[in-house]
């Protein structure tokens, strides 16, 4: 009895038996910066998925995608609110600019001088002696 190797675990190439393997010919890379080697290098996720997905962690994974989903579209309604407030701000501005507008016209046009001047074509008169009080004595109404 031969004992076969063991099958190599994760995302290794496995290579048949009736295929030889290509030699692969690598370009001279340069020597540069780039953010995924740094990625790898650092993070060594692979002996998570060695012999698969790892389904105990998958509802912590699903608790916090909730959670970031979560915060994502408070912010997106916070960001909503804060913009339809400064937008009734403008709105509430506009208004009371109206009013004191329109507060200060009707004080004008409610002057003594201003009624008379309007009720004149009417052929209405300011009086000119001052109004006095009418007595009713108390057995007569």
């Amino acid at each position: 009895m031969t004992k076969k190797a063991a099958a190599p675990k994760g995302n290794s190439v496995r290579v048949r038996p009736e295929e030889k393997p290509k030699a692969k010919v690598e370009k001279a890379k340069k020597n540069g910066f780039s953010l995924f080697k740094l990625l790898d290098k650092y993070t060594n996720v692979d002996f998570l998925f060695q012999e698969g997905v790892p389904t105990k962690y998958l509802p912590h994974v699903l608790f916090l995608t909730g959670i970031t989903l979560f915060y994502i579209g408070n912010t997106h309604y916070a960001e909503k609110t804060i913009r339809r407030i400064a937008k009734i701000k403008v709105e509430t501005e506009d208004l009371r600019a109206d009013y004191t507008t329109l507060k200060s016209d009707y004080m004008e046009a409610s002057k003594q001088s201003e009624v008379a001047r309007n009720v004149a074509p009417l052929g209405l008169i300011e009086s000119s002696s001052p109004p006095y009080q009418v007595i009713v004595p108390v057995d007569e109404y």
